[in-house]
């Protein structure tokens, strides 16, 4: 049974992260299957959305402790060093995809977890999920990207108590910080995929490029983003899309690409 399983609803992917039993923690297989599934939703033109979800209840639990405890004792400084890279390699994959990526959370997003949420452009949650930032109980940094991505999604106060405290934040708190889009009362599978399923018209390319350069806004310079915007922008309006999408307008017929007024 595969650590993460990729199932196909039309344009969406949808990446289940699959140890229900260990609350979906993440050991070493689901670490190389998270490589391949990612690297396999990237390349397949045909994907549109992403809906990233967990199996059994539970979003992620974080790093699985028990290959933590089994791994007592000393060990080479540079091992663990390249441990973490190697997760960096695939976790940067799945943030900067240029396509749209919507975390569907349910039950405890955790440690690494609380990052794999934050790696999505939309998170949408059942009324039953918690985030936390589990590290300091176990005299560890945050990792797999949190450190970066967690200020830039909450600020860096709200980031600085989570970490700090290492206590749950419930999802109607993680909706006020800026953490949650929408709280899902019913089927939150469904509604995330109703999410996703909206971005099946829209311009996937034109989306990407948008995501690339605002995902490095915060560290680029005003004129860097503008260099990026002009270069950026000639490349849309050479597009397909671009061109049928003017025809429909001078022909005021219905548009490729229009979000609906109605929320999931």
């Amino acid at each position: 049974m595969a650590a993460i399983e990729i199932k196909r609803v039309d344009a969406t992917a949808v990446l289940t992260m699959n140890r229900p039993d260990q609350r979906n923690a993440l050991d070493f297989a689901m670490r190389e299957d998270f490589a391949a599934a990612v690297a396999e939703v990237r390349d397949d033109e045909s994907v549109r959305a992403i809906v990233l979800t967990g199996a059994g209840g539970h979003f992620c639990a974080g790093g699985d402790i028990k290959t933590m405890g089994e791994q007592q004792g000393k060990r080479d400084i540079f091992e663990g060093r390249e441990r973490i890279r190697k997760i960096h390699r695939w976790f940067d994959e799945l943030v900067d995809l240029e396509k749209p990526v919507i975390a569907a959370v349910d039950g405890v997003a955790f440690g690494a977890g609380l990052s794999l949420a934050l790696c999505a452009d939309f998170v949408l949650a059942s009324p039953r999920a918690k985030f936390c930032s589990v590290f300091a109980r176990l005299g560890y940094i945050p990792d797999t990207g949190a450190m970066y991505l967690l200020p830039r999604a909450i600020g860096l106060s709200r980031a600085k108590d989570m970490v700090f405290t290492g206590r749950v934040v419930g999802v109607q708190e993680a909706k006020e910080m800026g953490l949650v889009q929408t709280i899902c009362e019913q089927d939150l599978l469904q509604s995330a995929l109703d999410f996703a399923e909206r971005f099946h018209s829209a311009p996937t390319g034109a989306l990407g490029i948008a995501k690339s350069v605002m995902n490095h806004a915060f560290e680029s310079d005003r004129k860097t983003v503008y260099a990026q915007e002009s270069m950026a922008q000639a490349m849309c309006r050479e597009s397909d899309f671009h061109e049928e999408a003017v025809r429909r307008f001078l022909a005021k017929e219905a548009p490729l690409y229009q979000w609906p007024d109605a929320k999931p």
